[in-house]
């Protein structure tokens, strides 16, 4: 009988049968439940793909936003996510009810390059422990002491010397600005920085700077949402996990020549603390040198891309804006001069100065969605059910452009930072995230920050080549940045 109805269904008829049983299929598994936030329109087996603007996804969130409200609901092929915007619901899901959107959701692609054993992608009590000792061993090695404040001053002044070197002619300051940011966080992770023309080391940034960039690719995000087709399609995703392999064999030579000299009485960076904390307890779980590996490069990442990227879209707002560049100046003269290097303690008195900076950070938005998260157990948020295993996404962006809050949002204006002439920090400016996730290298990052802006403001002036008109469309990628473009550095 079964022979006799195989022998009769026509390939058409099957492959009907066969669509129509996936239709169902994909429904019954990617169903809102009873009271999800509202959701648009999906399509089957692609979700909301089609309504993603891969240039800047902003705009698909701010139309989804003014059609469903704060809260609602979004399908990228079988990912699900919920987005939620404005104060009142990112304090929610961020401070009220962090600790059940602790964990970090599954993207295919970021497995390749962050794994689930690092600081930035692990939960749990694997997250927990990393983070203490991360926090605690960065402390001791000069976060928050005057250690480290010497070596950002003294990068600057390598950072200055070779922005001299081009002699105010037209230049991408992208690689310099980069290398500059990483020798820091490398002096705290391998105990030394790396020359300018250390061609190794340009490879390795090139290399960091490529998947940073391919990571807001096309191909990239299809191979999030459907990684058992793409893994077998040409794209950005295969140069990512290439280049992925190269980081790591740098990160694992680094690792070895430590282990060849290592004293386990004189602990000289991060690399050397963590190798001491695997001795203690050999049969742990949570020291190992894979972990190690993932949460060096984890540093690497997450230490140099976003504070790179703010310092190059903080040349470029001076330079489109120099009547402000030029406030900044004269208020850095009078409060330092020229005859020493700005120091963290200039802060205080240099109020329009700091004000700019986070305007720049601000207007910059170089996270604009936070770093993800997903529900560890089931939850309501503003009433609605969000089970357990669902991506959440907090759109920062809504807070540090929200027109209710700030007087020319869409503007570059430092005076959202100003009141009665003195620096003033609006509560709705959280660039760092909130609650227990938050960036954990957030004040190295402000000080990086004041001090490179203030040295480099210091001895240059900024300013477009000639006949070139300076654009602010961003990059999207791990982080949004500018994108490349020339710039000349006129010594005062």
């Amino acid at each position: 009988m079964l022979h006799f109805l195989w022998d009769s269904i026509t390939l058409q008829t099957f492959l009907i049968s066969l669509f129509v049983f996936l239709l169902v299929a994909d429904y019954m598994k990617n169903r809102n439940p009873r009271n999800f936030p509202p959701t648009p329109f999906r399509l089957p087996f692609l979700g909301h793909i089609y309504l993603m603007d891969f240039k800047d996804p902003a705009v698909m969130v701010r139309k989804l936003s003014k059609r469903y409200g704060d809260i609602f609901g979004i399908h990228m092929g079988s990912m699900k996510f919920v987005m939620v915007n404005g104060m009142r619901l990112v304090r929610e899901v961020l401070i009220n009810q962090g600790d059940k959107f602790m964990e970090r959701p599954d993207f295919p692609i970021d497995e390749q390059v962050f794994s689930k054993i690092g600081l930035v992608s692990s939960s749990g009590h694997l997250w927990k422990a990393q983070r203490r000792f991360t926090l605690s061993t960065l402390r001791n090695f000069g976060l928050g002491k005057r250690s480290l404040e010497e070596r950002i001053q003294e990068e600057c002044q390598f950072l200055g010397d070779v922005f001299r070197d081009e002699q105010g002619n037209p230049f991408n300051p992208q690689l310099k600005v980069t290398n500059a940011v990483a020798n820091v966080i490398c002096s705290l992770i391998f105990g030394n920085r790396f020359d300018y023309h250390d061609e190794d080391f340009q490879s390795l940034l090139k290399l960091m700077y490529e998947m940073t960039v391919l990571h807001g690719s096309i191909t990239s995000q299809l191979y999030n949402n459907f990684p058992s087709i793409m893994k077998y399609l040409p794209g950005a995703h295969h140069t990512i996990i290439k280049n992925w392999r190269l980081l790591r064999k740098f990160m694992q030579e680094q690792i070895n020549k430590h282990k060849e000299d290592w004293n386990p009485s004189e602990s000289r960076d991060y690399i050397d603390s963590y190798l001491l904390e695997i001795s203690k307890d050999h049969d742990s779980d949570t020291f190992r040198e894979e972990h190690l590996m993932a949460c060096t490069l984890d540093l690497m990442f997450a230490g140099i891309e976003t504070t790179s990227s703010t310092l190059r879209w903080a040349l470029l707002f001076m330079a489109i804006h120099p009547e402000i560049q030029a406030r900044v100046q004269a208020e850095i003269d009078a409060v330092i001069g020229q005859a020493r290097p700005p120091a963290l303690e200039d802060r205080n008195n240099l109020h329009y100065t700091n004000a700019v900076i986070h305007e720049v950070q601000r207007k910059g938005n170089v996270v604009p969605f936070n770093v993800p998260r997903m529900a560890s157990e089931d939850a309501y948020v503003d009433g609605y059910f969000i089970p357990k295993g669902t991506g959440i996404m907090a759109n920062l962006s809504s807070l540090m452009f929200d027109k209710n809050e700030w007087k020319t949002p869409e503007h570059f204006n430092p005076e959202h930072f100003l009141k009665d002439g003195k620096f003033w920090k609006n509560e709705y400016f959280i660039p760092f995230s909130l609650g227990k996730r938050s960036c954990l290298g957030e004040l190295l990052a402000r000080s990086e920050l004041f001090l490179f802006f203030t040295s480099l403001l210091q001895k240059f002036t900024f300013q477009a080549p000639p006949d070139t008109k300076l654009s602010l469309q961003p990059m999207i990628g791990i982080a949004m940045a500018p994108k490349p473009y020339k710039i000349c550095a006129v010594p005062r």
